[in-house]
C-alpha cells in the first residue's frame, strides 16, 4: 500500500501524480487537489477548472482578476 503525501492515509487504492519530475501520491482526489491545485491571489479558493493566470498570479475568474488590477483578464463563456 502507499502513504496519502496530504493526509497519510496508506490505501491500497492509492496513485500517483507526477508533475515537473516529481511524484506525489494520493488516496482521493480531494487531497490531489488540495497539494496541487493553484489558489485565487483575490479569494483563495482553490481553483479546479480553467482559471486565469497573469505576472505569476493564479485567478478563479475575471473578477476577482480585476479586484487585483489585471482588467485585460476576462471569462470565457
Amino acid at each position: 500500500m502507499a502513504v496519502c503525501d496530504v493526509c497519510g492515509n496508506d490505501y491500497e487504492m492509492a496513485f500517483e501524480v507526477r508533475v515537473a519530475g516529481s511524484v506525489h501520491i494520493f488516496d482521493s482526489l480531494e487531497c490531489a487537489a488540495q497539494r496541487m491545485a493553484p489558489v485565487c491571489a483575490n479569494c483563495q479558493c482553490r481553483i479546479l477548472g480553467h482559471g486565469l493566470q497573469s505576472d505569476g498570479q493564479f485567478f478563479c475568474c475575471g473578477h476577482c482578476a480585476r479586484q487585483q488590477g489585471q482588467p485585460q483578464l476576462v471569462d470565457h463563456a
